[in-house]
């Protein structure tokens, strides 16, 4: 009886886990002289792919520089995709952790089934770049659907 107890307390506890969204998330950042373009994959079995090349420092009054550089790291996103690792994360239902860390990397809204990618750059504090759904991905994360 006892071991049934604790049969059924454990099954429980696996149920009220929360399992990651399966999905694409696409997007980019652009302001204050610093580019980031960025994906997340994550996969039937909870693992996540993240990648988010980015450069600062950029003289935002020269657009045509933006542009070059955007579409630099655009290119490397696109071409170094296939070398991302999965790893995972915890996750709480809503915000993605690295496994026993408090910052949160990225935040999932299931509404608008949004993501929201934390990007960390130095020792500057976190900014938000919001990613979109996407079916499949684009060699342009700024692009529309």
């Amino acid at each position: 009886m006892r071991k049934a107890l604790v049969l059924t307390l454990l099954l429980l506890l696996a149920g009220c886990a929360k399992h990651p969204p399966i999905g694409k998330w696409e997007g980019g950042y652009v302001a204050n002289g610093t580019v980031v373009v960025a994906r997340v994959e994550i996969g039937a079995d909870g693992l996540v792919k993240v990648s988010a090349p980015d450069i600062t420092g950029l003289d935002p009054m020269k657009p045509e520089v933006m542009l070059s550089e955007r579409e630099a790291l655009q290119a490397e996103l696109v071409n170094g995709w296939p070398n991302v690792a999965p790893r995972e994360f915890d996750f709480d239902g809503k915000t993605f952790r690295k496994p026993g860390g408090q910052a949160p990397q990225m935040v999932w809204d299931e509404k608008t089934n949004q993501m929201t990618l934390q990007i960390f750059i130095g020792r500057n504090p976190a900014f938000p770049v919001a990613l979109r759904p996407v079916p499949g991905f684009h060699d342009n994360p700024f692009a529309a659907g």
